[in-house]
């Protein structure tokens, strides 16, 4: 996962040393936030000419405009890497500049839908979600976002999501899970030790008390069948929710196992002149770690760590043993292979 330093999130600094200290410790990009009626597009284009001068990290510029149109040649003269417009502020009909340089996104607050995005979507290589309110520094994540992301990952699975507000160690850890690209990080990077803010970033966390029912995958959003279920069932829910596995269900709804792929691979070899006839009860894995809803990260890390094999997903269960969603570690063992 990229980090965007927010340069405009420091006062207390000369914008040459922060940007010489962030391109030491090799941030990925430089977010510049663009409000034209609180800052002057000559003063924007004066600091990007100086971060050039120092590093050649990409520039990642986010226009809040009523008219955003005017600003294509400035975009296209300064050869922006990146650039994302804030939906809620355009009052005309938005028109991409042709730059074989840039790419373009839409940023949306917490309160916008993502089908929003449905109309810019061909010019569109992204979108930015505003989890906390644009233009304040040091606010809160919403965590209605941690649904949005899987909503949108859903909808447009060839788009990347960008995070913008309230990102710190375990936000970022937990943005990692849900496969987000890039995320945009002011005040706890720029305000303090950059050094050990991107590390914390980048890197697992050691402690956060998230519960788990906060950005799990809910039940709906889960491949479940019961225990009398056939093969081919059993096939085809893995194959609808491309996870490459479906939770376990007995007569009384309470979770009793899971069945991977390894474990059709294995009943297959095994039994393959009986596979077809078989049931999920007759080839679960009625043993597979599973974590409480009301569980914190902290215990999830526990777990994960206190065990000799590779985790992918872990079932999540309430007090009576009914299943309720998942947590999965497919975006996170490939961002991080």
């Amino acid at each position: 996962m990229k980090i965007s330093a927010s340069i405009y999130s420091n006062n207390d600094r000369s914008l040459e040393n922060l940007i010489k200290d962030l391109d030491n410790y090799n941030i990925d990009m430089f977010h510049v936030d663009f409000n034209d009626k609180k800052i002057d597009i000559k003063k924007v284009e004066d600091d990007i000419v100086e971060i050039r001068k120092i590093s050649n990290k990409p520039i990642d510029l986010h226009i809040i405009s009523d008219t955003p149109n005017q600003y294509s040649k400035f975009i296209i003269e300064n050869k922006v890497e990146y650039v994302t417009y804030q939906l809620e502020n355009i009052q005309e009909k938005l028109d991409f500049p042709i730059s074989k340089k840039t790419k373009f996104g839409i940023a949306i607050t917490s309160m916008t839908g993502i089908n929003e995005f449905e109309k810019y979507k061909n010019d569109c290589d992204f979108i930015l979600l505003m989890t906390t309110t644009p233009g304040e520094s040091g606010g809160k994540f919403n965590n209605i976002n941690f649904k949005k992301i899987r909503e949108f990952k859903k909808s447009y699975p060839s788009k990347k999501i960008h995070i913008d507000g309230g990102v710190n160690d375990e936000i970022a850890f937990i943005l990692r899970i849900h496969g987000v690209k890039s995320v945009v990080s002011g005040s706890y990077l720029v305000n303090g030790d950059i050094a050990k803010s991107l590390l914390e970033l980048k890197s697992s966390i050691s402690s956060s008390e998230i519960k788990i029912n906060e950005f799990m995958l809910k039940r709906d959003e889960s491949p479940i069948v019961n225990e009398f279920s056939d093969i081919n069932e059993v096939l085809s829910e893995i194959e609808k929710f491309d996870l490459g596995f479906a939770c376990v269900e007995n007569s009384k709804k309470e979770f009793i196992g899971i069945i991977s792929m390894a474990d059709i691979r294995k009943s297959l070899i095994n039994n393959i002149n009986k596979f077809q006839n078989y049931n999920a009860k007759d080839i679960l894995n009625k043993n597979p770690i599973v974590i409480k809803e009301n569980d914190s990260i902290n215990n999830m890390l526990k777990i994960i760590q206190n065990k000799n094999f590779l985790i992918s997903f872990i079932p999540v269960t309430n007090n009576a043993m009914k299943l309720v969603g998942l947590v999965t570690f497919f975006n996170l063992i490939k961002s991080e292979s």
